[in-house]
Order: structure tokens, then C-alpha cells, then sequence
């Protein structure tokens, strides 16, 4: 399994709107083969850091999902929102190999 961990700076004035970019973002991975474990937003301290967790069964799997990129309608539209609000300013996408508590032995 390869997880994807993304750290967003966001537009605090745009919650909203990227709220609803993370909606269509958690859709798309569950619906191409993936498990998205959420987005995480501002509660308490920095306003503009977010945070999201997804994972795939491997990475060849990643970028079968990934093809789709700026060609699928469902994926314009979700990138549609992110780029006409402005509520991203910018993110950092790294993949991490988890160690999860079932492959303690």
C-alpha cells in the first residue's frame, strides 16, 4: 500500500470552498480504487494549513487513477473548484509506506 499525504496552505476566507473541493476529491479516489482517510482543516492554531490522507495498493495503481488527470470531466470539474475560488494557495504531495498496527508482530 502507498499512501499519498498532501499539506495544503489555503485561503482562510475560502473555507468553504475548498471544503467543497476536498468533497469531490474524497469521491473520486474512493470511486478509482482508492481509500481516502479525509481532509483535514484548521480548528485551532495556523488557519491556513490543511491536510489530506489517501491511500492506493500500490503505486502502479496511484497512477492508473492519476492517468485521469486534466482529461476526465469529473476531475476538471473537481479542479475547477479549487482553481476559480483560489482556496488552494499551494500544496506539497508526498507518498509514505505506512506501518500500521496489524503489521506489528
Amino acid at each position: 500500500m502507498i499512501t499519498g499525504v498532501v499539506h495544503y496552505v489555503i485561503d482562510p476566507s475560502k473555507t468553504e470552498a475548498f471544503e467543497e473541493f476536498a468533497r469531490r476529491w474524497i469521491e473520486l479516489v474512493g470511486k478509482h480504487g482508492g481509500t481516502h482517510h479525509g481532509y483535514f482543516l484548521p480548528a485551532e492554531g495556523a488557519s491556513d494549513a490543511a491536510l489530506a490522507l489517501f491511500s492506493f495498493p500500490s503505486l502502479a495503481d496511484y497512477e492508473i487513477y492519476r492517468s485521469r488527470f486534466g482529461e476526465a470531466p469529473e476531475f476538471l470539474a473537481a479542479d475547477r473548484i479549487r482553481d476559480e475560488s483560489g482556496c488552494v494557495v499551494r500544496y506539497e504531495r508526498t507518498f509514505m509506506r505506512p506501518l500500521l498496527p496489524e503489521d506489528i508482530q
